[in-house]
């Protein structure tokens, strides 16, 4: 079985206050996006029971093989529904880092293609259950279907929202922000509007409004981001933000810009969204 997993951008991240489990509360709208890794999964033969094999090719994944996200998935799951013996060959494209979500869609999509590869008949329910284990985001690429994400970003509910038609943008700079340094440069605020509100409005009028609170602080850190984002506005994007707690930077456009040489130092994607 191959399955496609994709990425997501954030609309907006709010950093709402700080959990007495040390998290914290946000709020973000998640929205998916067009841009893939490519996954792998067949069972072992000769028949083999509670074994999982990964191995990785594309963008090189930190940490060993058995640490994977994937594994966990399995791992989790074996304990509750004995799984037969699963080898998981991930083509690594999304950026790793970046803000996009790719490790936890990965999770995501695994659980649920092994959900049909071996006839588990899990409910949605419960590869939620499995998802908000793995990661707080992973939950979201279960639907993967745009989202209101609040508490630590488990939380989801559905939002009227539809991008189609307009032309993305995503530019990566090479650039591995750590969740630890996005946090430093944040003050907790759950003063304003909320974004499932603002989201309401038209695109033009996002920029300025809608913001993530992560962004000031890595643009000082680097500086390469916020002139990302500046380029991607004088290329005629309707709104540029960061992505998650970064470093990707996206634009919005009505259709595609007529160059993107200023971003050829960078991993650019594009896509039509849907």
């Amino acid at each position: 079985m191959i399955v496609y997993p994709n990425c997501k951008i954030n609309i907006g991240l709010r950093i709402l206050n700080k959990r007495a489990d040390g998290y914290h509360n946000i709020e973000s709208v998640f929205y998916p996006i067009a841009v893939r890794d490519i996954m792998e999964i067949t069972r072992i033969e000769p028949a083999t029971e509670n074994t999982i094999r990964f191995v990785s090719s594309g963008i090189a994944i930190p940490g060993e093989a058995h640490e994977n996200i994937c594994v966990k998935a399995y791992e989790l799951i074996n304990k509750d529904y004995p799984l037969p013996g699963i080898k998981v060959h991930l083509h690594k494209q999304i950026p790793i880092g970046a803000g996009l979500g790719g490790g936890s869609a990965d999770a995501a999509f695994f659980i649920k293609a092994l959900n049909e590869l071996d006839e588990l008949n899990l409910s949605f329910g419960e590869m939620h259950h499995y998802a908000k284990q793995i990661g707080s985001d992973c939950s979201f690429f279960i639907n993967n279907k745009p989202a209101l994400a609040l508490q630590k970003g488990e939380v989801l509910e559905p939002v009227e929202l539809s991008l189609k038609g307009y032309h993305m943008v995503i530019v990566y700079p090479n650039i591995h922000v750590s969740t630890a340094m996005a946090y430093a440069g944040v003050v907790p605020n759950a003063a304003g509007e909320s974004i499932e509100e603002m989201i309401k409005l038209p695109i033009a009028s996002w920029k300025g409004n809608i913001l993530n609170a992560f962004e000031a602080g890595i643009v000082n850190h680097f500086p390469v981001i916020g002139n990302i984002k500046n380029e991607l506005y004088n290329l005629g994007a309707l709104y540029a933000s960061m992505t998650g707690s970064g470093s990707a930077i996206y634009g919005i456009f009505e259709s595609k810009p007529q160059t993107l040489d200023y971003f050829s130092n960078f991993s650019v994607f594009e896509t039509e969204l849907n």
